[in-house]
C-alpha cells in the first residue's frame, strides 16, 4: 500500500482560483486512483492549518514557509505535484514505485 498525501487548505490559494479546492482534488484523486489501482493507494487529505502528527506538521509548515502552491501532492516524502496536479504524473510515479493497474470490473460489465 502506498500513501498519497494531498496538503492544502479550505481556502483556494490566490494563484489557483480557477482550480478545484484541495479537498475536491483529494476526493477526485481518491476515486480516480481507486479505479486504476484498487486498494493499493490510500489518499489522505491534510489541512495545512490543522495537521495531525509530527510528519504532517513538519510538511504543512514547509508548504506555508516555501509558498508551495496547494494542493501539494506528496508520495513517500516527495512532492509530485503542486497547484493543479496531473493524473498522468501521479500515475507515472506510482507505477515507478511498482504499482500495477487493476481491472475495473464495472467498466467491463
Amino acid at each position: 500500500m502506498i500513501d498519497l498525501y494531498v496538503y492544502g487548505a479550505e481556502q483556494i490559494c490566490p494563484s489557483c482560483v480557477s482550480f478545484p479546492s484541495s479537498q475536491e482534488t483529494a476526493s477526485w484523486l481518491k476515486h480516480a486512483l481507486n479505479r486504476k489501482y484498487g486498494e493499493q493507494v490510500a489518499v489522505h487529505y491534510v489541512d495545512i492549518y490543522s495537521p495531525v502528527g509530527e510528519d504532517q506538521v513538519n510538511f504543512a509548515k514547509r508548504v506555508q514557509e516555501e509558498d508551495l502552491w496547494y494542493p501539494v501532492v506528496v508520495i513517500q516524502d516527495e512532492v509530485i505535484a503542486e497547484g493543479n496536479p496531473k493524473l498522468k504524473t501521479i500515475c507515472d510515479r506510482l507505477e515507478t514505485l511498482g504499482l500495477g493497474k487493476v481491472i475495473d470490473h464495472e467498466a467491463t460489465d
